[in-house]
């Protein structure tokens, strides 16, 4: 208190000043109509600014709930899907229950940890046994397909990337019936090769790769990347295809895992299959 009351003795002129500058100004916009709507045009001004500049501020942090909330809506919108039912094979004998059935559902979950340098690179996902997250679901994102599901726990699982040695995802051209596996060679995070395609089959850069819906993990159709480059090496069958990757596994963040649920009894039977 000491302190404001020397300073103002000391200063006791240009405070003066400043308030009878301030008490002029109150005058003039109080009893001049034009100084008056000008003034309050701009402190509108003024407040459309701070306002822009604050909501701007309050958006960017409320980014990742908002993404989140996001990949949560677009799992469940893919649960809807028609390609994620399958006809019932009762249907004939229903009268009141649905035609169909769902085969897929779509869990959404963030990255959380992700390699992209190694031979055999993973991605963490923050969603596990609690959220129904199993081994051998699929791993997608908006852009296309990620990984496989390899290890869980209550809270966190594990995905083998694309961009892993040990990993073939069976895929085919879009729009033609030739599949063939994708691979990973370990060098270029941006590229895999599409193998097994046959010399009669009709491959440009350009084409669409896509799943092929034979694996009991990813639905068909789901991308995979586009044919960059076609050779074929003297004496070979099939050609070597340079796919690009759609997905950016340098950016990553949402994801979403895909259950199948008729699986197990495809896989159970196709082992009877093999084994008789």
């Amino acid at each position: 208190m000491r302190n404001i009351i020397r300073f103002l003795i000391q200063h006791h002129f240009a405070v003066l000043f400043v308030l009878l500058q301030l008490i002029a100004f109150i005058f003039i916009i109080s009893f001049n109509p034009y100084q008056r709507a000008s003034f309050i045009n701009s402190s509108n001004a003024v407040n459309s600014f701070f306002y822009k500049r604050s909501s701007n501020i309050i958006e960017y942090f409320s980014l990742r709930k908002t993404n989140r909330v996001l990949a949560e809506e677009n799992a469940f919108l893919k649960s809807r899907m028609p390609e994620s039912f399958q006809l019932s094979p009762n249907y004939k004998r229903i009268v009141e229950d649905s035609l169909k059935y769902k085969q897929y559902i779509y869990r959404s979950g963030k990255v959380i940890n992700n390699t992209i340098t190694g031979k055999f690179n993973y991605l963490t996902i923050d969603k596990g046994n609690k959220d129904s997250i199993k081994k051998e679901m699929g791993v997608i994102s908006s852009e296309g397909v990620v990984g496989i599901i390899n290890n869980t726990s209550s809270h966190f699982s594990t995905a083998i990337s694309v961009l892993n040695t040990r990993l073939k995802i069976s895929a085919k051209l879009e729009g033609s019936n030739f599949f063939g596996s994708i691979e990973w060679d370990g060098k270029s995070y941006q590229y895999v090769q599409l193998n097994e395609i046959p010399l009669h089959a009709v491959v440009r850069p350009g084409d669409i790769v896509v799943t092929s819906g034979f694996s009991a993990i990813f639905p068909e159709g789901i991308p995979i990347g586009v044919v960059e480059k076609v050779t074929l090496d003297e004496g070979d069958s099939f050609f070597r295809i340079l796919v690009k990757l759609s997905v950016d596994f340098k950016s990553i963040t949402f994801v979403e895992m895909v259950e199948n649920q008729d699986r197990d009894e495809k896989i159970q039977l196709e082992s009877n299959s093999y084994n008789d």
